[in-house]
């Protein structure tokens, strides 16, 4: 593995990620199988002048033996200490860093039961956590490096080293780091290009927008009246830029509540709490799944669908041009993180309270008097974009307008 490029990297997730400030506590969630990049995360973020690095260590194995095999009690909720700790260090505005790297059937055979029951728990007990994170009371960074298991499931036909070896530098591709170049410049150059792409859909002041593609999609989606389109990063309540995914190539927003009509239809795997969901199938009225079919992992799906009585609304709406590095790489990562920027996407569940003009500070009250679905337990980003996909706009004036012809954006 290229070490320069490896620090590279480390140094774009603490510098631009998470924006790291002087003093500010870290928190990373890591693979024991990459205790070598955590260390380099850890030495870039003392660096940068962090006041501590807090690395919490994940093994699939163990989680799946968690999963299966431990009492049925420990699914209802989260410890009391772990609850303290989160909910403590969100409120203290720690970086928050996730690296997204596992087996993606890991949990095959798990009662999704238990997943469910698990998530009303644990955003009862870590709703400070899930609140601040979702209106930026503190900047996070998801990312991704290999893992074994992973890569092998992204490229069978290669030998396990082989395919760490074309992952890793899938990873350094999508991510914008060369060996010669400087990651942290060409992001802040990214970055930019994407926030252009967001002020003209936000001229537009759209009041819905209607997708069309071979699949059998069709469907109409009101946005709310306040709405905007979000890209390139977020700004954290203490004023700090900060990038949530790396990579990143979406604008986004989030539909009014109730004004999602009509057949949606993925195009690509969906990685849903360690198993694999694909052929998804919804048909929406005001708003609501009314219907969800999968041909691979249906029940695993309806359960994340049930966790609560908003969760079978949508919580964002995602464009990424079918014409991208990504996409364009023709790669199923089976890792939301990557597939969900190489395709348009929706999530079903919360949404993120900057989609609507000065959403950071409303109460979740006013969120929803705005029109956004703001109290679900769950957000799940699945991919609908395709080749022929047509996005067609009407604003608040009355005027059509073409947003996307076959599968990529007209401006």
């Amino acid at each position: 593995m290229n070490q320069k490029m490896l620090w590279q990297y480390a140094r774009l997730v603490i510098e631009v990620g998470v924006n790291l400030q002087k003093g500010q506590p870290v928190v990373i969630n890591c693979p024991v199988d990459r205790a070598d990049f955590a260390r380099m995360l850890t030495t870039a973020a003392y660096d940068k002048g962090a006041k501590d690095v807090i690395i919490n260590w994940r093994d699939d194995y163990c989680t799946r033996e968690h999963w299966l095999r431990a009492d049925d009690s420990l699914f209802d909720g989260v410890y009391s200490w772990d609850a303290e700790r989160m909910n403590t260090l969100a409120k203290e505005g720690a970086a928050y860093i996730a690296i997204a790297a596992a087996d993606p059937e890991n949990l095959k055979g798990v009662d999704p039961e238990r997943q469910r029951r698990y998530s009303i728990g644990s955003n009862r007990d870590l709703k400070d956590f899930y609140t601040l994170e979702m209106c930026n009371g503190f900047p996070w960074c998801v990312v991704s490096v290999p893992i074994k298991a992973w890569a092998t499931k992204v490229f069978p036909g290669l030998s396990d080293d082989e395919a760490m070896e074309k992952l890793w530098n899938t990873i350094f591709e999508m991510v914008h780091i060369t060996e010669e170049g400087d990651a942290v410049e060409e992001w802040h150059k990214h970055c930019e290009n994407l926030e252009r792409r967001a002020k003209t859909l936000n001229e537009f002041d759209l009041e819905e927008v209607h997708y069309k593609n071979s699949l059998g999609t069709d469907l109409t989606v009101k946005l709310p009246e306040n709405h905007c389109w979000l890209a390139g990063g977020d700004t954290s309540k203490a004023g700090f830029k900060f990038v949530a995914n790396m990579p990143t190539e979406e604008v986004f927003s989030a539909p009014k509540r109730d004004g999602v009509n009509g057949v949606l239809y993925s195009s690509k795997p969906l990685a849903l709490n360690g198993n694999v969901v694909e052929g998804m199938r919804f048909e929406f009225e005001n708003g609501k799944i009314v219907k969800a079919t999968a041909e691979k992992g249906e029940d695993v799906l309806n359960k994340a669908l049930d966790t609560d009585e908003n969760s079978r609304y949508l919580g964002e709406i995602a464009l990424v041009p079918y014409d991208s590095p990504i996409s364009n790489s023709g790669i199923t990562f089976f890792n939301t993180l990557f597939d969900e920027n190489a395709s348009c996407h929706f999530a079903f569940g919360e949404a993120y309270p900057a989609s609507l003009k000065g959403g950071d500070d409303m109460t979740e009250e006013e969120l929803i008097t705005g029109g956004i679905n703001a109290t679900a337990g769950v957000h799940v980003d699945f991919m609908v974009g395709t080749a022929d996909l047509s996005i067609t706009g009407k604003t608040r004036k009355g005027e059509e307008v073409t947003i996307f012809e076959n599968g990529n954006f007209v401006f």
